[in-house]
């Protein structure tokens, strides 16, 4: 690991202040590997996928002695040293040819990895495709086909669409104008048989990586027409090795930065005005057992007492004319 130091000049302050962790964090960089031995569709394959990210990635053209799945602590090394929290890393042997293997790294320290065994015989570049290349820097639409990249467990299809998006997530905006989408990413995934072989990623069904160009053609209505052309590269891969990220550090990994925005309250809001509301939840009244106010003028007692007084005085008033007329 490298020892942090306190920076003496302006300078070095700055840099590391770009490293320091973000409320809204800055693009991911790629960091580009190969290993000692790489075959030439490994090569070709990692400089595709480096075109497609050439501002937010970094290639290294040397050869390692890296073994990520059984010593990774050179590649958190590299992490660190360029600033890229993901990796890729390129290598091809007898056991295992063309494989191209996926890193995520956090705080510097290895999250998760992803081995993904490319087929040779489907593999097309980019120079083989004779379109528009996009411009640099572009960011693309991206379907995913497929049941399995739905599991509700988390597998190996499920990584790899989360490791796919971070690679071509680029910057993130609120707004998106139309007219920059230029190409879209399709990921394409077959059915699950159910008789795969975790040892043998040939058993494993197969994900296709397609990438078209996009394009706009007047269609006499509001909306244009919309065509796709392929662009390149084309790349079928089945997974291989994995190594699952630990639960505390995907937790912390995940957690959000307690920022200055007001939180929303439940069940509370403004109308056109600018009033308050407020919206209150009760249960089911019994209006049987409501107390009332109560009145003294309103008792039952008090108005029987006025009503028999009341016939008295109309028994009494004749009896006394009668005594008038004797």
């Amino acid at each position: 690991m490298l020892r942090t130091v306190k920076p003496k000049t302006a300078r070095a302050k700055r840099a590391l202040e770009k490293r320091a962790p973000k409320a809204v964090e800055n693009p991911k960089k790629a960091l580009f590997l190969r290993g000692t031995s790489c075959s030439q569709i490994t090569q070709d394959a990692l400089g595709d996928l480096y075109a497609l990210r050439q501002v937010h990635a970094k290639r290294f053209q040397k050869k390692n002695a890296i073994h990520p799945f059984e010593d990774s602590s050179s590649l958190a090394f590299f992490s660190e040293k360029n600033d890229c929290s993901l990796l890729l890393f390129g290598s091809s042997n007898k056991k295992r040819p063309h494989t191209i293997t996926f890193a995520r790294t956090f705080d510097y320290k290895m999250l998760d990895m992803l081995e993904l065994c490319l087929d040779g015989e489907s593999f097309r570049s980019i120079s083989q495709f004779k379109t528009n290349k996009v411009p640099v820097g572009t960011r693309p639409l991206m379907v995913f086909a497929g049941t399995a990249f739905e599991s509700p467990v988390p597998n190996g299809f499920t990584m790899a669409k989360s490791m796919l998006i971070d690679f071509f997530r680029g910057e993130t905006s609120d707004k998106i104008d139309v007219e920059g989408l230029r190409f879209v990413v399709v990921v394409t995934a077959d059915e699950p048989t159910g008789t795969e072989n975790s040892d043998d990623p040939a058993s494993k069904p197969v994900i296709r990586l397609r990438i078209y160009t996009i394009h706009t053609k007047r269609s006499g209505q509001k909306l244009p027409r919309v065509e796709l052309e392929e662009h390149g590269p084309r790349i079928d891969f089945r997974i291989g090795r994995i190594q699952e990220p630990d639960e505390a550090m995907l937790k912390e990994a995940m957690r959000k930065a307690k920022t200055n925005e007001e939180r929303t309250k439940k069940n509370i809001s403004t109308d056109i005005m600018g009033d308050k509301l407020g919206r209150i939840h009760m249960g089911k009244l019994d209006l049987s057992q409501l107390q009332t106010r109560k009145m003294k003028g309103l008792k039952r007692e008090r108005d029987v007492a006025s009503d028999d007084e009341a016939e008295t005085l109309v028994d009494e008033a004749p009896k006394r004319k009668r005594k008038a007329d004797i």
